[in-house]
C-alpha cells in the first residue's frame, strides 16, 4: 500500500530548501496569490508547503534543527569524536557540555529553520483567508477546516520555539512588523494555547486517509504537551488540563489511522517501520514516500555507522556521528526488548538473507578497524590503544557507543523500501503524559492508576516471563524512575532536553563525560547572534548578555 499524501513537486521544492542556507532570493518572476489558488491542487500545495519543510528541522535528517538540539545536549545521545572524524569546530563537544554560545550553529540555525517554516504557514493563513472557496469547487466548512489546520502547525512551530528560546517574537503575518520584539515566555505561551483551543476541535479526526496531517488527534497531542510543561513554560501548572487533553485521545474521539481507536502496537518495530503510516499508535508524523515520490527519512546520516547499510541491505551511507552514551545504554536493563530492538551493540552480522549482496557475513570496519569484524561497543574511548575507563567526548573509535536502530529501511527489492515516517507524536506518550500530570496532581507520588497507565506501556518490553518482576509498583515508580523510564521507551525521538528540564535534571544532573552545568541558563538557548544584527528590537536570554 503506498502513501500519496505529499505532492511530487512540494517533493522536489522540499530537496531544495533544505540544502539552502540563503535565504536572500533572487526574484526572477511572481505569481499573485489572486491569480494563482484557482483549484483544489493549488491551495493544497500551498497547505502542504508546511510540511515538507519540517522535514528539515523537526526530524534528523542531517540539518541542525530542533531534534539535534534538543536531543544532544541531554544525557542520552551525544556526537563524539571519533579518531580523526566528527569533531567539526567542537559544536557537538560545546553542545554535550552545555557550552553553547549565541553566534554557534546550534542557536542559529533551529531557529532560521523553525521561523522559516512558521512564515510558510502565516502565508497560507494570509492567502487563503482572502479566497472565495465556492469559487473553486471548495466549500466554507473546506476553509475553516483548512486555516484551523494551518493555524494548528503554525502553533507547532511556536511551541518548539519557545521550548528552545523561551521569549521570542510573536508575528502572525510575513514582514509584519519587520522587527518584532520578543514576547515573554508566558506570554506565548497563551499564544499558542488560544490558537489550538480556538482551532483544534475544526480537524478531521484522524484517519488513514489523512496521514501526516494536522488532525484532531494531533491538536490534542500538542495541547497535552503544551499543558504538562505549563508549569515551566508559563509559570503554573495545569495538570488537568493535561489529562483532559488526553483523555480526548485516549477516548477514540479524535480517531486513529487503523479507522477505529488509537491503539498500542504488541510489535515495538511497528510504530517505526517502513509501513508506520498504518500503525494504530501513531497520532502525527511527517509523512515520507521514497519509492514513489524520491523523498524519504533520511536518518542514516547523523545514525549510522559508514557501513552500517550492509546490516539491512540498504544503499544509503552514514556518518557514523551520533551514538548511545554508555550510562544511557546502562540505563535499560539487559532483559528490556527495547535495547535489543532499537540498539545496535555487539557485532555487526549481516543477515543471511543479505549475503549475497555484500559477500560475507560480518561488516568490517574502515577506520581504526579496517578489514576487522566491526564490533559496537558501549565506551567511548580508545579501544587500540588500550585505554580504560569511561572515554570522553574526543576519545571515540569509529565502532565507539551503541548504535541507532529503532527505524529501519527493509530491503531495497521492496515496494515499501525506506517509506518510514518519522513520528511526532503516538500513543504511548499520551498514556505517559496522562500518568505523569496524576502523578505530579499527587505531590509527585505515584497512584494506582499512574501505575496501570505506565506498566500498559512499558509491558510490551518485557517477555511474559519476566514481566512479573518488571511491573511497576506504587512504591517503585518515583519520580527519577518516571525520568528514566521515558528516557527508555522516547529514546532518539527529540524530547529527552525537553523532559529533563521538567523534571529538573537538565542542569543540575551529570551524566557521562557532562558534570552538572549547574546555571539555569542553559535551560534556554540564547536568542542567535545573526538573529540580533538583523533585527534591532530584540533581547537576548539572560546569562548571555
Amino acid at each position: 500500500m503506498q502513501k500519496k499524501y505529499i505532492l511530487p513537486g512540494l517533493v522536489s521544492l522540499m530537496l531544495g530548501a533544505g540544502a539552502c542556507t540563503n535565504l536572500e532570493e533572487k526574484v526572477y518572476s511572481e505569481i499573485p496569490a489572486e491569480n494563482f489558488y484557482k483549484n483544489r491542487t493549488e491551495v493544497m500545495a500551498a497547505v502542504l508547503r508546511p510540511f515538507t519543510h519540517a522535514n528539515a528541522w523537526a526530524a534528523p535528517t542531517g540539518q541542525v534543527g530542533y531534534w539535534r538540539v534538543n536531543e544532544l545536549s541531554a544525557d542520552q545521545l551525544a556526537w563524539p569524536q571519533k579518531g580523526r572524524h566528527g569533531f567539526d569546530g567542537g559544536d557537538w563537544i560545546r553542545l554535550h557540555n552545555h557550552a553553547w554560545i549565541a553566534n554557534d550553529n546550534n542557536a542559529w540555525n533551529p531557529w532560521r529553520l523553525m521561523f522559516w517554516g512558521m512564515g510558510f504557514c502565516n502565508n497560507t493563513i494570509k492567502d487563503l483567508s482572502a479566497i472565495d472557496f465556492k469559487t473553486i469547487g471548495m466549500t466554507d466548512e473546506d476553509k475553516a477546516a483548512i486555516i484551523a489546520e494551518t493555524k494548528v502547525l503554525r502553533a507547532w512551530h511556536y511551541l518548539k520555539l519557545m521550548d528552545l528560546y523561551g521569549n521570542i517574537p510573536i508575528v502572525t503575518e510575513v514582514g509584519v512588523p519587520i522587527s518584532p520584539e520578543n514576547a515573554p515566555r508566558k506570554d506565548v505561551w497563551a499564544f499558542i494555547e488560544k490558537e489550538l483551543k480556538e482551532n483544534v476541535d475544526l480537524l478531521p479526526k484522524l484517519a488513514p486517509s489523512l496521514v501526516g496531517r494536522v488532525t484532531r488527534a494531533a491538536g490534542y497531542a500538542m495541547l497535552a504537551e503544551l499543558y504538562l510543561n505549563a508549569e515551566k513554560w508559563a509559570g503554573t501548572p495545569r495538570w488537568d488540563d493535561c489529562v483532559a487533553a488526553c483523555n480526548k485521545i485516549l477516548d477514540g474521539s479524535c480517531g486513529s489511522l487503523s479507522g477505529g481507536a488509537p491503539a498500542l502496537e504488541t510489535d515495538l518495530l511497528k510504530p517505526f517501520d517502513n509501513m508506520n503510516h498504518l500503525s494504530p499508535e501513531n497520532l502525527f508524523q511527517i509523512t515520507y514516500d521514497y519509492t514513489v515520490g524520491n523523498f524519504r527519512f533520511g536518518w542514516n546520516g547523523d545514525l549510522w555507522h559508514y557501513e552500517q547499510k550492509k546490516l539491512y541491505n540498504a544503499n544509503f551511507n552514514g556518518n557514523n556521528g551520533i551514538v548511545v552514551i554508555p550510562t544511557a545504554f546502562d540505563a535499560f536493563s539487559a532483559k528490556d526488548l527495547r535495547r535489543k530492538n532499537w540498539l545496535l551493540i555487539d557485532t555487526a552480522k549481516i543477515d543471511v538473507a543479505f549475503r549475497t549482496n555484500f559477500n560475507d557475513s560480518i561488516v568490517k570496519g574502515t577506520e581504526e578497524y579496517a578489514g576487522k569484524p566491526l564490533v559496537f561497543v558501549k565506551e567511548i574511548r580508545r579501544n587500540t590503544e588500550g585505554e580504560t575507563g569511561p572515554g570522553g567526548m574526543t576519545r571515540g573509535e569509529e565502532n565507539s557507543g551503541a548504535r541507532f536502530n529503532k527505524y529501519r529501511p527493509g530491503v531495497q527489492t521492496s515496494n515499501v523500501y525506506w517509506n518510514n515516517d518519522f513520528v511526532l507524536y503516538r500513543l504511548a506518550e499520551i498514556y505517559y503524559n496522562k500518568a505523569e500530570a496524576l502523578m505530579r496532581k499527587n505531590g509527585g507520588v505515584a497512584t494506582a492508576e499512574v501505575v496501570d497507565l505506565v506498566n500498559t506501556v512499558r509491558k510490551r518490553a518485557f517477555s511474559a516471563t519476566d514481566w512479573p518482576t518488571e511491573a511497576y509498583t506504587v512504591a517503585k515508580l518515583t519520580l527519577d524512575e518516571f525520568l528514566a523510564e521515558r528516557g527508555r521507551e522516547f529514546i532518539f525521538e527529540g524530547k529527552r532536553r525537553t523532559d529533563m528540564i521538567r523534571f529538573g535534571k537538565f542542569t543540575t544532573a551529570s551524566w557521562w563525560d557532562h558534570p552538572a552545568s549547574g546555571q539555569a541558563k542553559w535551560e534556554l538557548f540564547p536568542i542567535p547572534y545573526n538573529q540580533m544584527i538583523l533585527n534591532k528590537n530584540l533581547k537576548q536570554n539572560p546569562g548571555y548578555e
